[in-house]
Parts: C-alpha cells; structure tokens; sequence
C-alpha cells in the first residue's frame, strides 16, 4: 500500500478541522458527530489547541492526515509537524483571505521545499471572493520568494461543512472526491527503495500514557521498524545512548492501532515502514528531533527548531485568606510535578524549577513560566483548575535578549480588520503601544491595516480591542522575531479598586462603587482585605468598602427606596485577569473562582513595599 503523508495548515477558524472530519466521515473511518478536536478546552473554544492524526485509506493508498493549531500561541506545533510530511493543503477562508498565521505557517513551508495545494474553503460565505482570495495567496507566495514549481500551486474550492470540493467553481460535486484526486496527482509517495535501507525515525511530537509512559509520534524515513527492536536513539549533535521498542502504534481514522495486532477484522501489521507516521512507546527519555536508528554508525537527522518563548510569569504556591478553600492540589511540590509533567508534551514551554520567590520574600515560593503568548499560558492555567490546582501566577513580562550590546525584545506583526470608521481609535491606540503602520487596504466599508510593533505593545490591549470596535473587528498577530527594544510604554489607563475589608460584597455598596468604574464581582461575592474587585476609570488606586449596608431607619421616603440597578460586571477569565492585572498584582486561580488581588493585601505593607523601592 502507498503512503502519502499531508498535513493540513491554516489561520485560526479557517476550517482546518472541520475539512479533516469531512474527510474522514467520507472514508468511513468516522462517524457523524466525530471530530479531531476531542479535548475539552478546543470543542468549548473552537480552536485547535494540539496537532492531532489521523490516517484515511482511498484507492488503496493511505493518506497519512497531520491536523495543525491555527492560533500563533501554538506555533511550536506547526513548525514541527512540517518536517514530516511530504506536502500540506493551505487552508484560506475565502471571504478573509491570507492572515497572518498562514503567512507564518506558509513561510516555514515553502522554506522546506514543500509544495502546497491551495485549498480555498468557505466559498459558500455571503461575502466569499475566491478569485480575489487566489490572486492573494498568489501574491503571498511572490512576497515570500517561492520557486517557480511552488508558485504552480493547484487550487481547490470546498465547503468543508457540506463535505464539498471542486476544481473549478462552476463544477458540480456532492463530496470531497476532487480534493481526494489532488492529493494523489500532487503529494509524491514514499519511496518503496528506503524500505531496504537501515532504521531512520525522527519524533516530531510527544504523547504521555499513564501505563506505557512517553510516547513519541514519529516519521520513518528509511528501514522497517518492529516490536521489540533494540535501537540507538541519536541526539543531532551525535550523542548516542541505546534503548528498545515496546510497543508500535500507527493509525487508522482517529484511531491508534497497535502494529502486530488484528483488530476489527482488518489484517494484522506485522511492521511499521518507511514513509508511515508511527506512535513509539519504550524510551522514556525521547524527545523531538533527535534520530532512532537500529544503526550506530547512522548519521543523524538534521534537528528540528522550535522558536523560543515570548512571555514569562511566576507560577505560585497560592497564599490568599482563602486559599485551599477549593483546590485540591495545592502544594509546591503538587505544582512542580504538574509542570514536569507538561514539560513531556509542550515542547513550546520553559520552565525554570530554581524556586522564585514572591515579592513579599517570606511569601510563597514558585517557578518561572515561558510561554509562546498570554492564550498559550491561559491554556495551561486553565486545564490545571480542571484537574483540581490552585495557585496564583505573576503579570506576564517579555522576555528579552541581549546581542552585541543591544537590548533586543520580541515584535509582532499585527493584521486589524475593522470598520473604516473605527481606523482613527485604533491607529490611534496601536500608535501609543509603540505599532508602526505598514500597510492599509480598503474594500468598501471594511479596512485592513497592518502593524508591526513590540509584543509588550499587545499585553493587555485584546479586551481594549473589543470596545474600541464595538466587537465588530478582528485583531491577528504573529512573532516576527526580535528587533532592538522599542521605548517604555505607557498603558494601565486605570486603577485598581481594593476591597479593604473581609467579608460578603452587598449591593447597595456595589451599586454606589460602580459609577468610579466597572465592578469584576457581583452581590454576595466572598471578598477579602487586599482583593481587587473592579477598576476605577480616572487612574488611580481606590480602598473601598463593597460590604458596606444601607444605614436603616424607621424614616421612609419615595426617594431612599429606589431600586437598585446594577450594572453587569466584567467577569474575570484567566485571560481577561492576565490583560488587565497590574505589576504589583497577583492572579488567584481555583477551580471554581478566578481572582484578582494585591501582592501586600494591607495598605500598610504597600506603603513600606513603595517606600522600599
């Protein structure tokens, strides 16, 4: 059987996922209502958090299917996937056109000599144009310097929600048998020659199981592998130690099945062969880039980079008035092995375990996070308050570097889709985080700007965003790289509103506090001395009292008894509460509450913390 092995690439919510189930429903390997995205967080949020396969069988070939993340946090994913496979389908919503996680991922592509089908999707969208969406990608891949072969890219026009594709858009079709055909015609099939060859296997990814320990996804590039093989496992530096296969996985649908084993009726695999995506158990210590061999004498595989972190924040023991209240784990040790656990599937992370200390120094102590962006480090935090965690993190810092001398810090490219009367506020806004304008384009009433600033610029300016445009724009970045720091930024626009007592919020005081500025609490919130529950719109910090009651008396009124009007609070999320937290703030997190609070809970311990600095 040949192997052909793709792996489908795009901005976020392009429909990367929704045209890989379409392909797997229509190869009878899935069932309606089956989907690639399985975890928890991605179907809630309707992104793809982990790249994911799956393998297909049409015309007695297997198509070997690498399901990539779309938001830029996820970056690391990508960029390793692409070493393994043989060409990818470049996904382009056909109504918003290249953005700017598929110039990144399209980058990294054409960099490694893959040739891309262009796959333009979503032409059924009121506002579709895919001739004018093609002539972009086409533009794209010139600015980016492909070859003359890449730039002779095969274009196909799919609805991945209806599970249609075409080849040109006057066709008729009713499946994704056109997307089938060019997948044959254009991903070249592994070379049956390199079966003979000597066992070469490079990780790509890595899995953890609770009885089998770690996994690594793998490609084989040359040889046949087999259960209990013994084998070499090389560092790219040359480094050699030894080990042994326990078990080979590869795939079929969504599903692992175990190589040596029928299942289902079908004819047992008796070994994995070069040019297929296998899953390896057996090597405890494997990690991404480094080449398996049953040859010592093998020359290994060139390494596979993965770009550094962004941001950073201190992951602390949590030490609030109600702390272990809710969390089940709780301790530093329980953080710790969490971590160490992480480390073993999210190779964009680093962490530091050298115990760091918490402002206050005899308060708790933790370890320091890097992290690829605030959305990357909210998807951890948030899967550890499922799993039962409480802790509190640091405001997020970038992270600089220093060359020849110069203080250099992460920039990001930044895309805006806006309304044309929004383009004032927001060059406005962007202007004072330190953005350059780099390009604008309008077509009719809708703008598209480009940007170019410091990744410090857009800490905190998300939510912003959002009110700036009404919820009508669409804000995309992507890390460009490091560029020499760009001047101090001056952005917290307001203050912190801190409760100064311990208690249950009311909601008269509530309601007289919300006209200093927005409220994150509602009436019966359990607050606490040093807790922020809101900000105050002029600036500056604010001690207040949110479980203060109405002073009663037996004099009544028309005008003491007014009703009460409460506006809705804005309701803290991990990533709402990681833009909005100041330097000298903590973010509380269980796993039922999200809290904001000061570092010194007492007035008394930041005015000695203030006269200390």
């Amino acid at each position: 059987m040949e192997i052909r092995n793709i792996a489908i690439i795009a901005h976020v919510d392009h429909g990367k996922t929704t045209l890989t189930d379409a392909l797997l429903r229509q190869t009878g390997v899935a069932e309606e209502g089956v989907s690639m995205d399985s975890n928890a967080l991605e179907l809630e949020r309707g992104i793809t958090i982990y790249s994911k396969n799956a393998a297909i069988p049409y015309r007695d070939t297997k198509i070997n299917i690498v399901d990539t993340p779309g938001h830029a946090d996820f970056g690391s994913e990508v960029e390793r996937v692409l070493r393994s496979i043989d060409s990818v389908l470049l996904v382009v919503d056909a109504q918003e056109g290249p953005m700017p996680q598929t110039r990144f991922v399209l980058k990294k592509s054409l960099e490694l000599g893959i040739k891309p089908i262009v796959v333009i999707n979503k032409i059924d969208k009121p506002a579709a144009d895919p001739a004018r969406t093609e002539e972009q990608v086409l533009e794209l891949f010139m600015e980016l310097g492909a070859s003359d072969e890449q730039t002779n890219f095969p274009v196909v026009y799919t609805i991945g929600k209806q599970g249609i594709a075409k080849n040109k858009l006057t066709d008729e079709s009713k499946d994704l048998t056109p997307l089938l055909e060019t997948i044959l015609a254009h991903v070249p099939a592994s070379d049956p020659a390199k079966k003979t060859a000597p066992l070469r296997l490079q990780p790509f990814n890595l899995g953890y199981d609770n009885f089998l320990g770690r996994l690594a996804v793998a490609r084989v590039y040359e040889g046949t592998l087999k259960n209990s093989d013994n084998v070499f496992v090389k560092k790219p530096n040359g480094e050699t130690r030894s080990g042994k296969i326990t078990k080979i996985f590869t795939f079929r649908g969504l599903r692992r099945v175990e190589v040596g084993t029928a299942e289902a009726g079908l004819p047992a695999e008796a070994l994995a062969e070069a040019g297929d995506i296998v899953l390896i158990a057996g090597l405890p210590d494997i990690y991404i880039g480094e080449t398996v061999t049953t040859d010592a004498n093998t020359e290994p595989l060139p390494a596979i980079e993965v770009d550094p972190p962004t941001i950073a924040l201190n992951f602390l023991v949590n030490n609030s008035p109600f702390a272990g209240r809710e969390g089940k784990f709780v301790t530093s040790r329980q953080i710790r092995e969490r971590l160490e656990r992480e480390l073993e599937i999210n190779v964009g992370l680093r962490i530091d375990f050298a115990p760091e200390r918490s402002a206050n120094d005899s308060g708790p102590e933790g370890f320091k996070v890097s992290g690829r962006g605030e959305l990357h480090i909210a998807i951890l935090l948030e899967q550890m308050r499922r799993e039962g965690y409480e802790l509190q993190v640091s405001q997020p810092q970038v992270i600089f570097h220093e060359e020849n001398g110069q203080k250099l810090e992460p920039f990001e490219e930044t895309i805006v889709d806006i309304p044309s009367v929004y383009q004032g506020v927001i060059i406005e806004r962007l202007g004072q985080r330190k953005f350059v304008m780099k390009d604008m384009k309008i077509h009719e009433n809708q703008m598209r700007i480009t940007f170019e600033g410091p990744t410090r610029g857009l800490l905190g300016y998300r939510s912003s965003f959002i009110l700036d445009t009404k919820g009508d724009g669409i804000l995309a970045s992507r890390v460009i790289g490091f560029k020499p720091y760009a001047g101090e930024i001056k952005k917290r626009a307001v203050g912190s509103m801190i409760s100064m007592t311990t208690g249950k919020a009311l909601g008269y005081s509530l309601w007289n506090l919300q006209d200093r500025g927005v409220l994150y609490i509602v009436p019966a919130t359990e607050v606490y001395e040093g807790m922020v529950i809101g900000n105050t719109s002029k600036g500056e910090e604010m001690s207040v009292n949110p479980t203060k009651n109405k002073n009663l008396t037996n004099v009544r009124s028309s005008s003491s008894d007014e009703a009460l009007t409460l506006v809705p609070p804005f309701e803290l999320t991990i990533e709402r509460g990681l833009e909005v937290m100041a330097e000298d703030e903590y973010l509380e997190i269980s796993p039922t509450s999200v809290r904001l609070r000061k570092q010194f809970l007492t007035e008394i311990d930041r005015s000695r913390a203030q006269r200390r600095e």
